[in-house]
């Protein structure tokens, strides 16, 4: 699990992943002071390789319902499985600590995600606001997704 030292390298490891969005946004997803300000609430769940940062999801607990966002790969291992593997290691920390449902959030505009999540076991059950604090140049809402732990 990270600790906060380890703020610039998610932010930085989160914004390589998150490079897709560009389309859509200007500028990076987070910065190390956000990722502070998550592990204040949360935590991420890191994946190393060789000392490196290679993979991180944030999740939190929320009653009985657990929720992940932030997945990041290292762009080079994209596709290789460990995007899944790291949603499945935030599925079991919010499992053992007893939420029996998951919850993510995805922007409308990516949509080659739902079928991803939807291979999970994830559903859409309704939609938020964009975040304000996030610039974009298109109109767009976040789609909200979850799944029954079992």
């Amino acid at each position: 699990m990270a600790q906060l030292e380890d703020a610039e390298n998610i932010a930085g490891l989160v914004n390589a992943a998150f490079r897709a969005e560009r389309f859509f946004t200007d500028g990076d997803r987070t910065n190390a002071e956000k990722v502070r300000e998550l592990l204040q609430k949360g935590k991420f769940l890191l994946s190393e390789e060789a000392g490196k940062l290679t993979g991180c999801i944030y999740v939190e607990l929320r009653d009985d319902r657990g929720y992940f966002g932030l997945l990041a790969v290292e762009p080079t291992l994209q596709r290789s499985g460990l995007g899944s593997r790291m949603i499945a290691a935030a599925e079991e920390y919010c499992r053992a600590a007893g939420c029996r449902f998951m919850d993510l959030t995805i922007v409308n505009l990516r949509t080659e995600l739902p079928a991803f999540y939807h291979r999970l076991g994830y559903i859409e059950n309704g939609a938020l606001p964009f975040p304000r604090d996030q610039h974009t140049n298109q109109p767009c809402h976040l789609v909200k997704m979850s799944k029954t732990l079992l």
